[in-house]
């Protein structure tokens, strides 16, 4: 299991793109985009997946 949970946000409004942690994304779908403040969809961010193997 990964210790950090990292999500690559997009706002659909204005496309604006940041990497955010779990606790992040929660306040971003409860709070908006924090650029626009459009709302935001659980769809729009994806798992990053970082490797552990370096």
């Amino acid at each position: 299991m990964s210790a950090s949970e990292d999500y690559i946000f997009v706002c659909p409004a204005c496309e604006e793109s940041m990497e955010v942690n779990a606790s992040m994304r929660d306040a971003l779908v409860e709070n908006g985009c924090v650029v626009c403040g459009s709302p935001v969809s659980e769809g729009a961010f994806t798992e990053t997946e970082q490797s552990a193997d370096q």
